[in-house]
């Protein structure tokens, strides 16, 4: 795999990595996993970490960057049986007791990965880039699977020449490890793509990282309610169009709930913000954010999209954004009161022989 581009190829990341702050790589290799659909892998290992130069580090910022940018992703936990999932012991030896250096872990990994690829008969090979990273404060563990693609260059001599180089619009297996939020033993520190291909292929890469992505629903609910809040105050200028645009994303997700079908974050940005889906996409994959990808809705929680919720010792009070909009009810943000029209007669009959009691 070229990493060097020269006047005759250059490596394709100029538009991922503009605006962009590098990071600090600690630590970089690249080893070449052979494998076929049905067959069993061969690692090609490198003897030697990777000496970071400019190109490096473009490719290395470009990927994270990618990485980062993309919506459809699964957060989880290193899982609890090291035998089996045996990542979480590699990366406490080389990054807690400093027993293994940064080649020793990543040919451990590769180990690691080829059995689980082994295991799933659908997976292919490529180039493992496992690279050691700082981003402002955090360390992390950023895992790639890229492969060449084929392209053309112009030389000095202004002809036309094949030129392969790494095919970056089209990775598919990535992952990410949140070494400081594991040692802070925050709830979730790992990340990994979660594409449409087989789930035998994404499953298997996610073994390989030792993830447990069980996810909580109605967690996941609320950062979705919350996050589709913000980006409708942020984008939609007219309240009428603001609600009535909630009200067709929650019958988006109401739809799913009933189905007990999955949210899929690619298929739910193309329907409910078609005109840019990456700009709704880009909420989900911020860092405040991280909403999984693949989660049923929890109807109850989605009910803020659609109407507000309060009470207190003395009364409870639930009404929908389209009240607000069609004046059946008024709040009055100076002195903090609400005013409901058109009360129900058979409630007014009961306040009535309330007040004629009294």
């Amino acid at each position: 795999m070229r990493i060097a581009p020269t006047t005759r190829e250059k490596i394709n990341t100029k538009q991922h990595t503009e605006g962009s702050v590098a990071n600090e790589i600690a630590g970089l290799v690249v080893h070449k996993f052979e494998k076929e659909t049905h067959a069993k892998g061969t690692i090609v290992p490198r003897k030697t970490v990777i000496k970071v130069t400019k190109p490096v580090q473009r490719l290395v910022d470009a990927l994270h960057g990618l990485y980062s940018d993309k919506a459809s992703k699964g957060y989880g936990k290193f899982e609890d049986n090291e035998d089996n999932f045996p990542m979480q012991r590699r990366v406490r030896e080389y990054f807690i007791d400093k027993s293994s250096d940064f080649l020793d872990f990543s040919l451990a990994a590769m180990g690691i990965l080829k059995g689980k690829a082994d295991d799933a008969p659908l997976s292919t090979g490529g180039y493992v880039l496992i690279c050691h990273l700082v981003s402002g404060e955090r360390n992390y563990l950023l895992f790639a699977i890229v492969t060449e693609t084929l392209g053309s260059a112009i030389t000095e001599n202004l002809d036309i020449v094949d030129s392969e180089h790494v095919d970056l619009s089209n990775f598919r297996l990535a992952g990410r490890i949140d070494l400081t939020g594991w040692t802070e033993k925050i709830d979730r520190y790992i990340g990994f793509l979660k594409g449409k291909k087989s789930e035998q292929v994404s499953g298997y890469f996610r073994h390989f990282m030792g993830c447990d992505d069980a996810v909580l629903a109605k967690a996941e609910t609320q950062k979705l309610t919350s996050a589709l809040q913000a980006f409708a105050s942020q984008n939609i200028a007219d309240v009428k169009e603001r609600d009535a645009w909630l009200g067709k994303v929650f019958d988006l997700c109401d739809e799913l709930a009933k189905k007990k079908a999955p949210f899929i974050v690619e298929d739910f940005c193309n329907a409910a913000w078609p005109q840019e889906p990456a700009a709704i996409s880009k909420v989900f994959s911020d860092a405040s954010v991280e909403l999984a990808d693949g989660f049923v809705p929890d109807k109850a929680a989605l009910s803020p999209l659609v109407k507000f919720q309060a009470q207190t010792n003395f009364w409870k009070v639930e009404v929908t954004r389209k009240a607000f909009n069609d004046g059946q009810a008024v709040y009055n943000s100076k002195n903090g009161t609400l005013t409901l029209h058109n009360l129900p007669d058979d409630f007014k009959q009961k306040l009535n022989a309330e007040e004629q009691d009294e």
